[in-house]
C-alpha cells in the first residue's frame, strides 16, 4: 500500500505519463452524458481502435438517446 507521498508521486507520474501519450478520442472532448455512456457500452465490448468508427457512425445516425428510443431495434443493432 502507498503512503500518502507516495501515493503524490505516483499520481503525479501518472498524469505526467497521460500527457505526453494520451490518444485524441472523441468521447473524451465532450461532457455530453449520452456519448460518454455510449463511449462506454462500446469500449466494453472491443478495443478502442475497432469501437472508434462504430460509435462515430452511431453517433450521426443517433445524435441523442431520444434518436435511439424511436429507431427500429434492428437499426441500432445493426449500428
Amino acid at each position: 500500500m502507498l503512503n500518502g507521498r507516495e501515493l503524490a508521486t505516483f499520481r503525479k507520474q501518472l498524469l505526467g505519463w497521460f500527457r505526453q501519450f494520451q490518444r485524441h478520442l472523441p468521447w473524451r472532448s465532450t461532457k455530453d452524458p449520452y456519448r460518454i455512456w455510449l463511449s462506454e457500452i462500446m469500449l466494453q465490448q472491443t478495443r478502442v481502435a475497432a469501437a472508434r468508427p462504430y460509435y462515430e457512425r452511431f453517433l450521426q445516425r443517433f445524435q441523442d438517446v431520444y434518436a435511439v428510443a424511436a429507431a427500429p431495434q434492428e437499426e441500432v443493432l445493426r449500428l
